[in-house]
């Protein structure tokens, strides 16, 4: 941290307090956010924080990300899904986009009059990013795009994907495109926002493209085929992200049953008088705190341009794995009141379990850490 960080800090809580708290149940109930807090996130200068400035950025750095997305979760809120319009989509548009490309969309994704997303995922493909079956087909100066996505974070509200497809069906790995849709153009439509059993206010939906044409000049990278070296470059940085939230998750639900336990009481004294009450807190004190230490190293690694492919799986391993035994003893310390939904604890509970899940699953996690061994 440095003085300017903290000073961002101090911005970021808030926003995230003022803008994203109050509204976490109607937004729970309608699945999705309100459009104007991208707009005013832009305002502030929330959007796009590490992008140079001369795209419209911040001109900050990855420190910066995980300062955002640490207060976004201190505040209870996991409906914004900033961290992949800022730590993702931005990065694949700056790392592999033509200077036209990042002049033409940039801008917009800084000023929040763009929502971005990504699509990866597919029905039947899960974590397989090599069986994907959605097909870029190349028609003079366009490419027509067919295929369905699903758990695309935004996709309810997006207006720029960036579409992982297929232009060599028979290629595996190296028939793996990438390219950016806006979602104006004609075929391109959205499915249901999905019923998750967490997240309920994020806008993870459907999507589909039914002979989508798009200028062959949307595709990232010089040439076809360098769709999956980019997705791999990238993910390391995604899984950043995830032991960033999960963490700071982690921090705030210890927080809240501090507070709980020794204000609720029992049998004629609070909650936290008991043994058990502080033995199981001073647990998942040292969780958090070994995690933190891990986590900071990850950042700082990541900041010098060192953090391996390895190291980025070990943090959202650990992290994720950590949160969700941390935030389940908290429930249990609740009580009754730890399974209501009115309840922020109860909330993190449902919302964390998924990061066992996206960003490419903790068995995947240590299918890569051990190719390093």
């Amino acid at each position: 941290m440095t003085e300017e960080l903290a000073d961002f800090r101090d911005m970021a809580r808030t926003f995230c307090r003022n803008e994203l708290t109050p509204h976490q149940e109607r937004w729970a109930e309608n699945k999705r956010i309100d459009r104007e807090v991208w707009t005013k996130a832009g305002e502030v200068g929330l959007l796009a924080l590490s992008i140079p400035e001369a795209y419209g950025g911040g001109g900050g750095t990855f420190a910066h990300e995980a300062v955002l997305y640490e207060e976004q979760a201190r505040s209870g809120d996991s409906a914004w899904g900033v961290s992949v319009h800022n730590g993702i989509v931005t990065h694949y548009l700056l790392a592999y986009g033509s200077e036209e490309q990042k002049q033409r969309w940039l801008p917009k994704l800084a000023s929040g009059e763009f929502v971005g997303a990504i699509a990866m995922t597919e029905p039947g493909t899960g974590s397989d990013l090599q069986g994907i079956a959605t097909r870029a087909v190349r028609d003079g100066d366009h490419y027509v795009i067919n295929g369905a996505k699903t758990f695309i974070t935004n996709g309810a509200l997006a207006d720029l994907v960036v579409v992982a497809v297929k232009t060599d069906p028979d290629g595996g790995a190296q028939g793996v495109s990438l390219i950016v849709v806006e979602t104006s153009t004609p075929g391109f439509r959205r499915g249901r926002t999905l019923d998750k059993v967490g997240m309920h206010g994020q806008d993870t939906a459907e999507l589909f493209f039914d002979d989508v044409r798009v200028p062959a000049d949307n595709l990232l990278g010089e040439q076809e085929g360098q769709g999956f070296v980019q997705l791999m470059q990238q993910l390391p940085q995604e899984r950043l992200l995830i032991a960033v939230t999960a963490v700071a998750g982690m921090e705030s639900a210890i927080e809240l049953t501090l507070d709980y336990t020794k204000e609720r009481t029992a049998f004629g004294r609070p909650i936290f008088g008991f043994q058990n009450t502080k033995y199981k807190l001073a647990e998942a004190a040292t969780e958090a705190a070994v995690s933190r230490a891990f986590l900071d190293q990850c950042i700082e690694r990541h900041l010098r341009g060192e953090l391996d492919v390895q190291g980025a799986a070990m943090a959202k391993l650990w992290t994720t794995e950590r949160v969700n035994k941390v935030v389940d003893e908290c429930v249990q310390l609740f009580g009754g009141y730890g399974y209501m939904t009115e309840y922020p604890i109860a909330r993190a509970w449902a919302d964390m379990r998924v990061s066992r899940i996206f960003g490419g699953t903790n068995e995947i996690m240590k299918d890569i850490i051990s190719r390093g061994l």
